[in-house]
């Protein structure tokens, strides 16, 4: 097992953290791989908890893979994942062009009451597809007549139904320019229904290899979940090759306990940070437990007949800490930006001017926001 493809983030004082990917696809919809292999590659990367959310109405390998029921990726991940140290919950993405785009729902209990096919609205289907003036090829015309089939019943009463089964429902990359052609997030009247009626929990701020700054606004704004998220459709390893430093984006989960249930309560209640290419993001509430877990320092003493103390920084998770010194102190080996490696240590040298029992320096989190553009200021306390 590659150590450069394992995540590992510490526990907090409250919590345990939960490393989550909540949106990838299988050969069920429109990814590439078998099931499997989405379990072999979480495991991999130390992921606790995995959702395969197939497309409900979008299915392009339908006619090589033909299948009725929507379940079937779900069902094919949790028999992979038997005797794994791996959670894998049910999944499904409602499909829809914009409002409201493509919507997430997890949890789920049964799939297939989230995709209505009303054969009698075939002619509807057939007149919006024409109208559409895509370029469908000629092996693929059936598969676009059911996704314009499928769209006839309103995403709405898809939503509902996710709510009936009590999934944690969220909106994906609300930013994609595919359906937002300046790749800014905006909230639409029906957007606004759902997060009134309670029927929208969260909203990716970070999908594949793209951050929305609007969608961590909105989030905060309407006291939605911060979700990030792979998304992925091709080979883990294709798109975020560990050789170059990469990784994919995850949420981290603080939940009180390492189960659905209580995973599943967190995510309702907000609890999430989100990394994404090396940087944190989180409601400071969320976010400030973490990084206190995560940088640990203690003293190495004075150097000898000097009043230069050195500490010793260490980082005991996946995301590298970039840390900026605010404190009164200069130091002797370094300037005041500062990076403690993943998993690594780093001794500073401070210049204290005089022998001290107790050193307290503030770094700012360069690598971490709980706001868009606001980074969180980190205090570390050393005896020594």
């Amino acid at each position: 097992m590659s150590e450069k493809r394992m995540m590992n983030f510490p526990d907090t004082n409250n919590a345990k953290t939960i490393i989550s990917d909540l949106h990838t696809h299988s050969v069920f919809s429109d990814g590439h791989v078998w099931p499997n292999v989405r379990v072999t590659e979480a495991t991999r990367d130390g992921i606790d908890l995995l959702a395969i959310t197939e497309h409900l109405e979008y299915q392009p390998h339908l006619d090589h893979i033909p299948h009725t029921n929507r379940n079937a990726a779900y069902l094919e991940a949790k028999k992979a994942a038997k005797g794994e140290d791996l959670i894998v919950v049910s999944g499904s993405e409602i499909t829809r062009e914009m409002p409201p785009g493509h919507i997430n729902a997890i949890f789920l209990q049964n799939s297939n009451d989230l995709l209505f096919l009303d054969k009698k609205k075939i002619k509807m289907a057939r007149l919006a597809l024409k109208e559409s003036q895509e370029v469908i090829n000629p092996d693929q015309v059936a598969m676009a007549e059911m996704y314009a089939l499928a769209n006839q019943w309103p995403a709405v009463l898809a939503v509902n139904e996710a709510n009936k089964q009590k999934a944690f429902v969220f909106w994906n990359h609300p930013g994609w320019t595919a359906q937002s052609s300046d790749g800014v997030a905006s909230l639409t009247e029906m957007h606004k229904t759902f997060i009134e009626s309670n029927s929208l929990h969260g909203i990716e701020i970070a999908n594949g290899d793209t951050f929305s700054e609007e969608a961590f606004q909105i989030a905060l704004d309407n006291k939605l979940t911060l979700i990030g998220t792979s998304d992925v459709h091709d080979l883990i390893d294709w798109d975020y090759p560990s050789e170059l430093g990469s990784h994919r984006p995850v949420t981290l989960i603080f939940s009180e306990k390492r189960n659905k249930r209580s995973i599943k309560k967190a995510l309702f209640e907000r609890k999430t940070v989100v990394w994404f290419k090396d940087m944190l993001i989180g409601e400071k509430e969320n976010l400030m437990p973490l990084l206190e877990s995560m940088l640990l320092a203690r003293s190495a003493g004075y150097i000898s007949r000097t009043q230069v103390l050195k500490i010793e920084l260490s980082n005991n998770s996946s995301a590298p800490l970039k840390l900026q010194n605010l404190s009164e102190y200069s130091f002797r080996t370094s300037t005041d930006l500062l990076e403690v490696p993943p998993n690594g240590k780093l001794e500073i040298q401070v210049k204290t001017l005089k022998k001290l029992k107790e050193l307290k320096l503030d770094f700012k989190v360069v690598n971490a926001l709980v706001e868009p553009k606001v980074n969180p200021t980190l205090t570390i306390k050393v005896k020594i």
